[in-house]
């Protein structure tokens, strides 16, 4: 009963928050719990969901290749400034970091209530994304615009 209030809290923090992947999501494992073969499933997408989420943003990452909106000259012209740089330095950091993250959460399971919470409160609260090649992004804007500011 105390997961079904607590979906359903984060539900309405959703909703109130105009977060339609939160609402989604929500929708989706509560639907999910109500499968005779809920207690099999979960745990599957437990275990495989971030893999399974982070190939679905890679095929989305990979449609302007596919569509010829990027190209190799694109790809050369990131070596030639700055920008272009940090982001691959940022993109690296970023799948370092989540290579501990994700043995963080098998070591320590209690985190991942914080990480939820966490979570929930910059996507709802702060209108953030829940997505790590944003971060990676978010982190080369930052950057970016540091050194804009002193050079």
């Amino acid at each position: 009963m105390e997961s079904w209030l607590f979906l359903a809290l984060v539900l309405a923090i959703a909703v109130v928050g105009k977060n339609m992947s939160l609402v989604i999501a929500s929708v989706v494992v509560m639907a999910l719990k109500l499968l005779p073969v809920a207690s099999k499933w979960l745990p599957v997408i437990q275990n495989k969901g971030i893999n399974w989420g982070v190939t679905v943003i890679s095929v989305a990452i990979l449609v302007p290749i596919a569509t010829g909106q990027i190209t190799f000259a694109d790809l050369f012209k990131a070596f030639k400034n700055p920008a272009g740089w940090i982001a691959i330095v940022a993109g690296i950091a970023v799948a370092i970091l989540s290579k501990y993250g994700v043995n963080q959460l098998a070591a320590v399971p209690q985190v991942t209530v914080a990480l939820v919470l966490g979570t929930i409160i910059g996507v709802v609260v702060f209108k953030g994304v829940a997505a790590g090649p944003v971060i990676a992004s978010g982190m080369t804007y930052c950057i970016v615009t540091l050194l804009n500011l002193h050079f």
